[in-house]
């Protein structure tokens, strides 16, 4: 599969990995619906790309949401091709800290956006994606999931990150299983530490520190090469039901 001419769903698509996956697939020839909640941001991308660019307001752990979001893409766009799964939040929290033990509804959040949130997408758009007519290889769409490094090497206040993330690297082997018939293939990226929005408020000593944990290269990873990871699973049709690990080699200590 190719990215000229196809539609992608990008949640997310606003900023950080989204929206260097959204830069990418448009350069590229296609079009792409962000699911963000961030309007400012995407409203700015919407004016620099035109027609190429469909913001829609969407909540990821919404049924509603999500399926309006869908409706709206394909009566805009046309079919759905490939879906590229970025939107998440983030948290750091003891399970037993100061102020006491961790707050569920901490818990409960991360959990709802990354990895339910992840799955609502997925449910919803392959079955629009499951009535594309298949290319010469069979396939009808492409899935590709963002994990973290977090969900093997989690650090010291990220147990709802890493289950989260380790939730969306234990599915997608049987998303990939379930899909196969229709011609779907399903990835996931786990990404180390990459210079996203997370990161934009912290001095650059501070970033500098934390790209040096890298081993190499020794810097915070380029959004844009997440994308051009996602580029180059949606052209290799034997990239199926397997995680990869976008990370400079980096092994995360305990803190």
């Amino acid at each position: 599969m190719q990215l000229k001419n196809k539609h992608l769903i990008v949640t997310g698509g606003a900023s950080g990995l989204g929206e260097a996956t959204a830069r990418i697939a448009i350069s590229k020839g296609a079009k792409v619906a962000a699911f963000d909640l961030n309007k400012e941001k995407a409203t700015a991308l919407e004016n620099e790309f035109g027609d190429d660019f469909l913001f829609i307001e969407t909540d990821v752990t919404s049924e509603s949401s999500v399926q309006s979001a869908i409706e709206k893409t394909t009566s805009q766009l046309g079919n759905i091709h490939i879906v590229v799964n970025c939107a998440g939040v983030a948290e750091a929290k003891k399970t037993l800290g100061r102020k006491g033990p961790h707050s569920l509804e901490a818990f409960y959040r991360v959990i709802n956006v990354n990895l339910i949130g992840t799955f609502n997408v997925i449910r919803l758009a392959v079955e629009k994606m499951s009535n594309n007519d298949p290319d010469k290889n069979g396939e009808r769409g492409v899935i590709v999931n963002t994990a973290s490094v977090a969900a093997f090497d989690g650090q010291v206040g990220q147990a709802a990150y890493s289950a989260s993330k380790g939730g969306i690297i234990g599915m997608t082997l049987p998303l990939a299983r379930d899909l196969a018939e229709h011609g779907i293939r399903v990835m996931t990226i786990a990404p180390g530490i990459f210079s996203t929005p997370l990161f934009a408020s912290l001095p650059e000593k501070a970033k500098d520190a934390l790209g040096k944990m890298t081993p190499f290269p020794s810097r915070l990873g380029h959004p844009s090469e997440y994308g051009q990871l996602v580029e180059s699973i949606i052209e290799n049709p034997m990239l199926n039901g397997e995680v990869i690990r976008l990370d400079g080699t980096i092994r995360m200590q305990p803190k």
